[in-house]
């Protein structure tokens, strides 16, 4: 089966088993502020083209005008209902529309927007090599991202230092070592981690010494330790500022 064909089938069965809780909480969604439960966000895909992203949405209206991309639990931009659909990933749901359109895949790197996107380094354009995914290795590793950037002064610089530098390791190692296999196991542990996110890092150390991966990447991988400040990969300096385009 190639990986395609995956994709389809996987996403087909997977909106028609969701539609009834996709269908309620776009109810709900609607109800409190009477516009679109979705959220139409422009991403980077495959070799750089943009396409539009379905969100259930889980933020006020506009709420991606005020120029802030990454997201704190806290986020005052957050609605009631959004809190729920955050908290069981509902809005990632929405998005098997993208892969059964092939705008996306099931397992891959995830989409980033444009403005981030203009400030990767050579080492972080292979994660534009392959289909953007729902879920990946990093997906499971920082699932908790809104936590970690909750009551950060500036969540978009916090996130360029603490997780694009793990992230962005971990989205090459994927593209590196892409199987039907691996997709199927990340597409199970993804399903793990909502309710038992401990269990899920614990079996993913065992699939990435599978993958070779480098002993300080392991280890962040834990999640055991803070996350510290690094360097975006391919790069030695730390992202200090916004629009920051590191040196190589």
């Amino acid at each position: 089966m190639t990986k395609r064909i995956f994709d389809i089938v996987a996403s087909a069965c997977g909106l028609l088993a969701f539609s009834p809780v996709i269908l309620v909480f776009m109810y709900l969604v609607w109800r409190q502020d009477k516009h679109s439960p979705f959220y139409m966000g422009e991403r980077v895909g495959l070799n750089e083209v943009p396409f539009k992203m379905v969100k259930l949405r889980s933020m006020v209206k506009n709420a991606d005008k005020t120029g802030v991309d990454s997201t704190g639990a806290n986020d005052m931009r957050i609605t009631k209902v959004g809190m729920l659909i955050r908290k069981y990933k509902l809005d990632e749901i929405t998005q098997l529309w993208n892969v059964l359109m092939g705008d996306m895949s099931l397992v891959g790197p995830r989409p980033n927007v444009k403005r981030e996107t203009d400030l990767y380094t050579p080492f972080e354009k292979k994660l534009l090599s392959v289909r953007p995914g729902i879920t990946d290795i990093a997906s499971i590793v920082f699932s908790d991202e809104g936590d970690i950037l909750k009551d950060k002064p500036d969540p978009d610089i916090a996130y360029n230092q603490l997780i694009r530098p793990y992230k962005s390791r971990l989205g090459v190692l994927y593209v590196e070592n892409a199987s039907i296999l691996l997709d199927i196991k990340l597409v199970a542990l993804t399903a793990l981690a909502i309710v038992d996110r401990t269990k899920a890092l614990e079996t993913l150390q065992h699939i990435l010494g599978e993958l070779g991966c480098e002993a300080d990447l392991k280890r962040v991988a834990t999640r055991l330790d803070p996350l510290q400040p690094a360097p975006p990969p391919g790069s030695d300096t730390i992202v200090t500022t916004r629009d920051q385009k590191v040196a190589a």
